[in-house]
């Protein structure tokens, strides 16, 4: 039989292309041990596989995430613990596509996905990308000028360069930043926000001929000053003048405002920023001397951790460059392969929100220290060209275990390491609920809109219970209930109470019991002792070459609902 040729596609097929499992919805857990700083931050650190840790994410950030900027292992041979051709090239397509299609989902409308790949696999990347986000919203390939030497044993050719695949999520919702030389800014541009944006200061008050009260009466009002003092517009003679703003205009944009105080008074500025669109726009060929090289985030990475170091290290001014370009300050910024911690490091500095996802331990043993030196206001990498001071903090979180395991005899069951709140939260989360739990209402523990709700108990549901909760329920109102057992009459006892009966509910759902889809990736830090490379020698010169491991510490996890 003929095939219909218009049912065909252009695709990339391997091993393995299409058998995707069905991933648990874990809840995350926090870790007070290692959260740090500021307790109200939103900026979060997640230790455990990063295609549970997405999927976990997917409910709260779907469409949230401004910039994605991802480090994957290179395969270069040493990604995985078995290398065999083929078959490793199809283990390390479907570790992608799998976790690209969930960056899809967390991507924002406007938002950029950024993937750092070497000539190994960033062709095939590529097509994969093509596939998910759409062909029309591929930006540029960057190349990235890594080294600023050649490789003098290289056999054919010494690759100096990296790609740095950029995918929109939506083309026509896309705006990038563009580059500001600060060669080029005007000198009485001379202040520098926390976020390191550059700005002059031009008073409040109007001057000249139009400095008059009588020229806008209604622009002539008080204004509190720090210490309480009621300031009015007034000329250098005494004289009434006038804002420039309106009241309305000063309410909106008192972030703007900036105080000066002078020998008797008070006086009143307003920041002007470097206007974005007088630089330049980004480049698909990125120079050392702008970004740094690996040389460069090897010493970073030495300064901070001593002898130890990552296979591919990015460095800060790179990072910076990314999220320059993609996103402003309060965007967040996501990292499913954190590694070092770069990407979360130079979103903090930055003022962006982040959320970085790592495996190993060195979530704990590098990560962590780092942000942390971060909080406290360390001077590595981009902090003096930002005017980074320190501030804020980070959350650490862990994934829960898998809601259910076998027993003795092979029964799926409920995990014991389970309380009360945490069921509760990870039902919600399985049946697409917010967990939500109403302080005087004990049954609304979650809700998918203002009247649906959801209720987990493990105690045997009785009529006369299920007769309270009901009467207790208003009109409109619906409830889901997830429960161990029941009394046989509560069922359709009420139209609007739904009963389920877990684990039964959850059984083939999604995948239970497993905690690992790292395809046995091997990415963790290890000493560089390569001496045929010219920027090893350098950085060996310049730093000592001692050892100093973090020792983690005592685990001491919090649910997020004790």
């Amino acid at each position: 039989m003929a095939q219909n040729k218009n049912l065909q596609k252009l695709e990339l097929t391997w091993i393995g292309k299409g058998d995707e499992p069905k991933l648990e919805p874990r809840i995350l857990i926090e870790n007070p041990e290692y959260s740090y700083g500021d307790p109200n931050t939103e900026n979060m650190l997640i230790h455990g596989d990063n295609l549970l840790a997405l999927k976990a994410l997917e409910q709260d950030y779907a469409g949230k995430v401004k910039c994605i900027y991802i480090d994957p292992p290179y395969n270069t041979g040493n990604a995985f613990e078995h290398y065999d051709d083929g078959i490793e090239h199809s283990l390390w397509l479907n570790l992608m596509y799998l976790r690209l299609k969930y960056l899809y989902k967390l991507l924002s409308e406007d938002g950029v996905i950024w993937i750092t790949l070497d000539d190994n696999e960033s062709h095939y990347c590529k097509i994969i990308c093509d596939e998910i986000f759409g062909r029309h919203n591929f930006l540029a390939n960057v190349v990235w000028e890594k080294s600023d030497s050649p490789k003098m044993d290289a056999k054919y050719f010494s690759s100096r360069h990296d790609h740095i695949l950029v995918y929109a999520k939506k083309i026509d919702n896309c705006k990038l930043n563009r580059i500001v030389n600060n060669d080029d800014i005007p000198k009485h541009y001379n202040k520098k926000d926390s976020n390191g944006r550059i700005y002059y200061l031009k008073p409040l008050r109007a001057m000249g001929a139009d400095g008059y009260r009588e020229k806008r009466p209604s622009m002539y009002y008080s204004v509190a000053a720090p210490d309480g003092t009621e300031v009015f517009p007034k000329n250098p003679d005494g004289s009434d003048s006038r804002w420039r703003w309106s009241k309305e205009k000063l309410s909106k944009d008192i972030h703007l405002l900036e105080w000066i105080k002078t020998k008797d008074s008070w006086s009143l500025y307003f920041k002007i920023f470097w206007d974005n669109n007088n630089g330049l726009p980004p480049e698909s060929i990125w120079h050392h001397e702008k970004v740094g090289t690996n040389r460069t985030s090897k010493k970073e990475i030495k300064d901070l951790f001593n002898s130890q170091i990552f296979d591919t290290p990015k460095p800060e001014k790179l990072i910076d460059r990314v999220i320059n370009i993609s996103t402003n300050p309060g965007d967040i910024v996501l990292d499913s392969f954190l590694g070092s911690g770069t990407t979360a490091a130079v979103a903090h500095k930055m003022g962006r929100q982040y959320i970085g996802i790592e495996l190993g331990e060195h979530a704990i043993t590098h990560c962590y220290p780092r942000l942390k030196q971060v909080v406290d206001g360390e001077q590595g990498g981009i902090s003096k060209a930002v005017n980074w001071q320190g501030g804020g903090g980070f959350k650490f979180y862990t994934l829960a275990p898998s809601l259910l395991k076998k027993d003795k005899f092979g029964q799926w069951i409920m995990s014991d390491e389970y309380n009360a709140d945490m069921l509760a939260a990870a039902m919600a989360k399985q049946e697409g609920f917010k967990y939500n739990p109403s302080e005087t209402q004990f049954w609304k523990q979650g809700n998918s809109s203002e009247q649906d709700f959801i209720f987990t108990t493990t105690q045997f549901l009785t009529v006369q219970q299920l007769e309270a909760i009901a009467e207790d329920m208003q009109a409109g109102e619906s409830l889901l209930i997830c429960c161990k057992a029941f009394q046989t009459e509560c069922k359709n006892k009420f139209p609007n109470i739904t009963i389920k009966k877990i684990p039964q509910l959850l059984l083939d759902r999604c995948e239970f019991g497993k905690d690992d889809y790292s395809l046995n990736i091997v990415n963790i830090p290890q000493e560089d002792n390569q001496e045929d490379n010219q920027e090893d020698y350098d950085v060996e010169e310049e730093i000592e070459n001692d050892e100093e491991v973090v020792e983690p510490k005592e685990n001491n996890q919090k649910s997020l609902f004790d």
